[in-house]
């Protein structure tokens, strides 16, 4: 990146010492995750769960500030179904991972395909790194959709700490290859 294209938007690169903690912060969150599938599939439902008791909640204190019964009653329903959700999670964990499982398999497979739509309009930036954490996106959807219920138990922490692991080796590429380029 030269001097001139610092300013436009289009050509904005975070700061090679961000994508290096970027890089770092998803191989170790990776590890972490890697180190004990079950309890990081119990962990996330119940993390999940918990926000979602909170944002109900909030949303149901907001309604009263809404005008109009309209906007009130829907916020009050919204609050509701976040807060049904939440309790779900939180008092049937292993019936929440089932669930959050599902769900985590179609984010997958969107953030996968996001990512491919990110690689293709940024290839010049590294975009085939992109592409690859996109792909990987994509097979760990697909994985949990078709392997569903059986592998609820373990298959999220196992994917989840795959794709924050290959993200994470995606943004220390990304930040590597600027600086071979100086060489």
């Amino acid at each position: 990146m030269t001097a001139s294209d610092a300013g436009s938007p289009a050509t904005l690169v975070p700061p090679t010492w961000l994508r290096i903690l970027l890089g770092l912060a998803f191989v170790v969150a990776g590890a972490f995750v890697l180190a004990d599938l079950a309890l990081a599939t119990l962990a996330s439902t119940l993390v999940i769960g918990g926000a979602a008791i909170a944002v109900g909640l909030f949303e149901i204190v907001h309604a009263f500030w809404s005008r109009g019964w309209g906007g009130f009653l829907w916020q009050i329903l919204l609050g509701a179904l976040y807060t049904v959700f939440g309790l779900m999670m939180v008092s049937q964990p292993l019936f929440g991972a089932l669930v959050l499982t599902y769900v985590v398999g179609i984010v997958f497979l969107a953030t996968g395909i996001v990512r491919i739509v990110i690689a293709v309009r940024h290839w010049r930036l590294a975009g085939w790194l992109m592409l690859l954490s996109g792909a990987f996106g994509i097979l760990a959807g697909l994985v949990v959709l078709t392997e569903w219920p059986m592998s609820g138990a373990w298959v999220l922490g196992l994917l989840l700490g795959i794709d924050l692991l290959s993200h994470g080796v995606a943004w220390l590429t990304f930040a590597w290859l600027p600086l071979v380029g100086r060489a």
